[in-house]
C-alpha cells in the first residue's frame, strides 16, 4: 500500500513552488489551474485548485475556514538537519523549531501556503506516536 495525498489549494502555482522549492519535491506534472503531481521518494502529493470543487463538496473550505484543519501531515526524512537548514535558508516561516520531542523523535514544523500543518520528522523506528 502507498499513500498519495491530494491537496485542494487556493493557488496551484504557489503550492507547487512551496513543495518544490521549500521541501524539495520533484514536479512530475504541472498544470497551473489543474491537477499537478509532485513526488519525493515514496511520497506523492497532488495539487488541485479549490476553485474546481463544487460549492457543496465536503473538502471545499467555507468562508475563512482553513484547509486541512485537524490534519497533520508527517514527512519522515533521512537528513532532517539538511532540510531544516534549507527551510531556514529560503526563509520559510517555522511553526515550530527543530527539537527533540518527549516521545524520542526529532522534528520541526511548517505550514504550507494553504494552512496545511506539516511535521518534518527524523526517520526513526523509535517513534510510536506523536
Amino acid at each position: 500500500m502507498r499513500l498519495r495525498l491530494e491537496l485542494f489549494v487556493k493557488s496551484v502555482p504557489e503550492s507547487k513552488d512551496f513543495y518544490a522549492h521549500v521541501l524539495g519535491f520533484d514536479v512530475v506534472s504541472y498544470q497551473p489551474d489543474g491537477y499537478s503531481v509532485l513526488r519525493k521518494g515514496d511520497i506523492q502529493i497532488a495539487l488541485q485548485a479549490q476553485s474546481q470543487l463544487p460549492d457543496d463538496h465536503p473538502l471545499k473550505p467555507i468562508g475563512n475556514e482553513r484547509a486541512g484543519l485537524g490534519i497533520e501531515i508527517v514527512l519522515e526524512v533521512d537528513d532532517l538537519e539538511a532540510i531544516y537548514a534549507h527551510v531556514l535558508h529560503v526563509a520559510w516561516p517555522l511553526a515550530d523549531t527543530l527539537a527533540e520531542r518527549p516521545w524520542g523523535s526529532r522534528d520541526f514544523r511548517v505550514i504550507d501556503p494553504n494552512g496545511y500543518y506539516i511535521r518534518l520528522n527524523e526517520l526513526s523506528t523509535k517513534e510510536s506516536h506523536a
